[in-house]
């Protein structure tokens, strides 16, 4: 963790171990062999957020994230859909929660997504190099997304809500199991989702309630719309803000089933998103837009977590290690937010220096501040000219025994 927090690149574990003494054959020890549970100690951090008072009333914040992968080794790798090229490459894609309340965000799950055909017998030896564990079996990202939500309220996380885009949001089993467990939920949709502004049970015939199907995109420009501006948070350019709107609908699920939702629309200059939630009918559209538009915390916890953390440069076969390293990455997200918190607590804004710089608000500590404070606190020791030299001809062996390697490969016996 110590090498994930004071490395500014090359945060691979060969590079860690070099820079904080420990052998590299142990790292990797450490990192895909050794038992220690990387679930035990995402437990232990997620009832320290949970004993934090400052952190109540917040949101959990389900996404994924893709990594590019060059092999087909590593545990979980597949031609898939990654989200941040927003397209299908050969990736390794994980299932996030974070969690945010006051303007402080942390990770505090992930899951790693295998594809289906991971657990065919096509397979089986790629699965037992990656030493997928025995009782993994298929599951669907909005499956291991709920899984991640359940484990949260049992941790006593203290959120009030849960919100998810519409690669989970369409999905209305994920919707209807939030509900049923009695949890606000703020689902993204697509633009072509389709609504009733009345109760389609009621209607007296299928081509009526065909006549009632609303598109939520139609909606958003409908006259009975009425939109409002709110101011969501501070941002480097003055003061956030959207304008919302909300419409009571029904949903229909295909066993029939009919769900009164409510529809809340954002509105930020030509781009729309479309959320449906489950929060009381008298709730404030103030709150409702806040707590919808949590959902970007998630995506700095993510950008934190890969170009803060180095999440993206680690480089491993195994199930294990990856489990590993996202413990580990957990961990240190964690670090960053409790120092965070008592920097606030113990260094408060002084407001004379609101009105000496002429604003209305003064910057929080970013998660890169943390990190230079912590590189200058602990600072990373400097390689000796002996051991320059020793880690260029390691390097130099290592390249050499890899070409001997390949060349035996494709020569044959």
């Amino acid at each position: 963790m110590s090498g994930l927090l004071r490395l500014e690149a090359k945060r691979n574990m060969a590079n860690i171990g070099r820079k904080t003494g420990v052998s590299e054959q142990n790292m990797q020890h450490f990192m895909s062999h050794s038992p220690w549970s990387g679930r035990a100690l995402i437990a232990r951090m997620q009832a320290a957020v949970a004993q934090r008072g400052a952190l109540a009333g917040g949101v959990l914040i389900l996404d994924e994230s893709g990594e590019d992968k060059a092999g087909e080794a590593s545990a979980g790798v597949a031609r898939q859909y990654n989200g941040r090229h927003k397209q299908v490459k050969n990736c390794q894609v994980g299932v996030y929660l974070a969690y945010a309340a006051g303007g402080i965000w942390t990770w505090v799950d992930g899951e790693l997504y295998l594809p289906e055909k991971w657990f065919s017998p096509a397979h089986a030896a790629r699965r037992r190099k990656a030493e997928v564990p025995a009782q993994r079996v298929f599951q669907k990202k909005s499956e291991l997304g709920w899984q991640m939500l359940v484990r949260a309220q049992a941790a006593g996380i203290p959120f009030v809500a849960v919100t998810f885009d519409s690669l989970y949001g369409h999905e209305t089993w994920l919707r209807d199991q939030c509900r049923a467990a009695h949890l606000e939920y703020y689902a993204d949709v697509k633009g072509d989702t389709l609504v009733y502004q009345r109760d389609p049970s009621t209607a007296a015939s299928l081509n009526q309630r065909q006549q009632w199907a609303r598109r939520v995109e139609d909606l958003a420009d409908d006259e009975t719309t009425l939109w409002q501006t709110v101011t969501l948070r501070p941002d480097d350019r003055g003061m956030l803000q959207a304008d919302f709107a909300t419409h009571s609908v029904w949903t229909m699920r295909k066993d029939g089933r009919v769900v009164a939702e409510t529809l809340l629309l954002r509105r930020d200059g030509q781009h729309l998103t479309y959320t449906l939630t489950n929060a009381p009918a008298y709730t404030p559209l103030e709150l409702l837009a806040q707590r919808k538009s949590q959902r970007y915390f998630v995506e700095r916890s993510i950008q934190d977590a890969k170009s803060e953390l180095g999440f993206d440069e680690f480089q491993a076969v195994k199930y294990r290690a990856w489990e590993h390293h996202l413990a580990l990455t957990i961990l240190a997200s964690w670090f960053i937010a409790e120092t965070r918190l008592d920097w606030e607590v113990e260094h408060p804004r002084d407001p004379a220096l609101m009105a000496e710089y002429e604003v209305d608000i003064l910057p929080a500590l970013s998660v890169a501040n943390v990190r230079e404070l912590l590189r200058a606190a602990l600072p990373l020791p400097q390689l000796t000219s002996q051991q320059a030299a020793l880690l260029v001809v390691k390097h130099l062996d290592n390249r050499t025994r890899s070409r001997k390697s390949r060349l035996s490969k494709h020569s044959g016996p």
